[in-house]
């Protein structure tokens, strides 16, 4: 068996070991760790910089889109505005014409009226003028006897005044 000796003995070999590794660390870190860690740095910063601009670049992409979206809402709004415009100017295109034509109807029916009236008018004298002569022939075959052609005036005038002031109208 081992003494207690031989379980903690000094060896140079693994004091030169430690100052081996430590001398080792020491120029790794002079030359290799700062320039790791410069790289390091320096990629997280490129790295950062990129998701950066990424960010910028979709938040300028969505103000786009919102106003793009504000624009197609305006839009849409304008056209709907015109249609409404379009309906109301047509419908009130077609009242003026309903109203024209309604004037025009009413302006032939005054005018077929008038012509009515004037017919009428026209008629009863014709039938006035008719039964006149029809009354004077009678007379004059009751009578037997030709009247006068002054006295004949006379009496149609006479006969037509009370024609018209009488029962002879309609």
């Amino acid at each position: 068996m081992a003494t207690n000796a031989d379980l903690i003995s000094f060896n140079w070999t693994l004091v030169m070991n430690w100052v081996t590794i430590i001398v080792l660390f020491l120029v790794l870190k002079h030359f290799f760790f700062d320039k790791v860690h410069n790289f390091v740095i320096a990629r997280q910063d490129a790295v950062k910089d990129v998701i950066d601009n990424a960010e910028a670049t979709n938040r300028r992409a969505d103000e786009k889109l919102d106003a793009y979206n504000k624009r197609i809402a305006g839009i849409e709004g304008e056209g709907r505005e015109i249609i409404k415009n379009a309906k109301l100017k047509a419908e009130s295109q077609a009242a003026d014409i309903l109203d024209e034509a309604n004037k025009r109807a009413e302006a032939l029916l005054d005018k077929a009226l008038k012509e009515i009236e004037r017919e009428k008018a026209q008629a009863i004298t014709d039938m006035k003028n008719q039964i006149v002569a029809l009354s004077l022939m009678a007379a004059e075959k009751i009578m037997e006897k030709d009247l006068e052609a002054t006295g004949q005036d006379a009496f149609i005038d006479k006969i037509i005044e009370q024609a018209g002031t009488s029962g002879w109208r309609n």
